[in-house]
């Protein structure tokens, strides 16, 4: 029988938030860490790792490509490098979970090896598209194959000679790129990824930290193929994804002030602070400094009026993980806002317009889906904008965390259904809810 859990999230009228949180470790440095570590010459030593279903998925499959892996520990995490080549052959599936981001930059890692591999996921993931990935790796010469419909199962046939290519993104998409260049790594001559917009640029910075240079022009990143990491140390910031449901928990609560600790601040992650600050948001930056070639800082957020607004689309990307909570944000917003040009958020752990467009309206807000966003009309006037009741998490993480934070301005208690996945990105989470000072409760049902 399989478990599930759902969170109790209860008002806490007046109630603010107040003093300083470190969120866990950020998820995409935390995959690509253990995934860099495994083809690099050398012992590589990583400090603060996300300990969560996704990133440990991660680390799962490189123990079964015969790679040694010592962790986590408290956020340590020791990975024997096994060089470029050195990864094993298996029988075995390799399972990612929950994990979009383990599957797309794997398939990438895995198509340039002499060996068959098979990938598959949960139910989530089984239904998430590939074939983004899958196109360019099959123009650079790998054999994959998919569902009828582009989704896992993927099966990767090994023995296939790479080639270098030159490929523009169709849609703005870090996976996608990222996927690319790990390739490249086992491609002759030089591959090319050109993105339309910015995207999180975490795989260029730590290959250029594992020794690998990658040529930046514009919004084109290259790579020349057969260059060999070198082990190093990974410093992993505290997630920007992750902290942004408290910074807008913060934001909405009156009279709260929250420090977040060590908050990575990588430029093509700051989306939701950019969105949050038009809103009205006060959000500093203190102490900013440099954690392994990754930005970071603490960040300073106090409550106050947030208006609605249009969301440019250039920082869509930006803050594509972040909306499910943004869209919160605009609800406690004076005004209307409009979202344009996210229809990415259609394919992500579920379809996050039409979720969370369907658990505001059960909470009484007027939020209109549209198919590459969302028209939210604010009630920032009342001090109680959400009504109670239940709201179904679609066993999508960032939903459910989205949902406990509306409890705090709302008129009675939300209960949130299907919320075990938080653990995938955020263990931990309704501790450290409950100590800045919201009620929620995590019930097995």
């Amino acid at each position: 029988m399989n478990q599930v859990q759902n969170f109790y999230a209860q008002p806490r009228a007046g109630h603010l938030l107040a003093g300083s949180l470190r969120v866990p470790g950020d998820k995409s440095i935390s995959h690509r860490s253990v995934m860099l570590g495994a083809l690099a010459t050398g012992v590589t030593e990583v400090s603060g790792f996300l300990e969560g279903a996704d990133a440990i998925s991660t680390m799962n499959v490189f123990r079964a490509l015969g790679v040694r892996i010592e962790g986590p520990h408290a956020g340590r995490v020791t990975v024997e490098g096994v060089g470029l080549h050195g990864l094993k052959a298996t029988n075995q599936a390799l399972d990612c979970g929950n994990a979009g981001t383990a599957m797309r930059l794997l398939m990438g890692l895995l198509a340039g090896q002499a060996f068959d591999c098979l990938l598959v996921g949960d139910e989530s993931l089984t239904k998430r598209p590939m074939k983004r990935v899958s196109m360019p790796l099959a123009l650079m010469g790998a054999k994959i194959e998919t569902t009828a419909g582009g989704t896992p199962p993927v099966r990767l046939i090994g023995g296939q000679s790479l080639n270098g290519i030159d490929y523009t993104l169709p849609m703005a998409s870090a996976q996608v790129k990222s996927a690319v260049l790990l390739a490249g790594l086992y491609a002759s001559g030089k591959t090319s990824v050109t993105e339309p917009a910015p995207t999180r640029d975490h795989t260029e910075r730590m290959l250029g930290g594992f020794g690998v240079k990658v040529q930046r022009d514009g919004a084109t990143a290259s790579i020349e193929g057969g260059q060999h990491l070198r082990a190093t140390a990974v410093d992993v910031p505290a997630d920007i994804s992750s902290s942004a449901f408290f910074l807008v928990a913060a934001a909405i609560a009156s009279g709260s002030t929250l420090t977040l600790e060590h908050v990575g601040i990588n430029p093509t992650r700051t989306g939701v602070i950019d969105i949050l600050r038009l809103m009205g948001a006060s959000i500093t930056l203190t102490n900013p400094r440099d954690a392994a070639g990754e930005p970071v800082a603490d960040l300073v957020v106090n409550a106050g009026e947030l208006r609605g607004i249009e969301i440019p689309e250039a920082l869509v990307p930006l803050a594509i993980d972040e909306f499910p909570v943004l869209f919160v944000a605009a609800a406690c917003a004076r005004g209307k806002t409009v979202l344009t040009g996210a229809e990415e958020l259609r394919v992500k752990e579920s379809d996050r317009i039409a979720v969370m467009a369907d658990g505001l309206r059960k909470l009484g807000i007027d939020a209109e889906p549209t198919p590459d966003g969302m028209v939210i009309q604010g009630r920032g006037e009342h001090r109680e904008v959400f009504s109670g009741g239940v709201v179904d998490s679609h066993g999508d993480h960032r939903i459910a965390m989205a949902f406990a934070v509306a409890s705090l301005r709302a008129a009675a208690p939300i209960t949130i259904t299907d919320t075990l996945n938080v653990g995938t990105s955020f263990p931990g989470f309704v501790e450290l809810a409950n100590r800045a000072g919201m009620q929620v409760t995590a019930l097995a049902v």
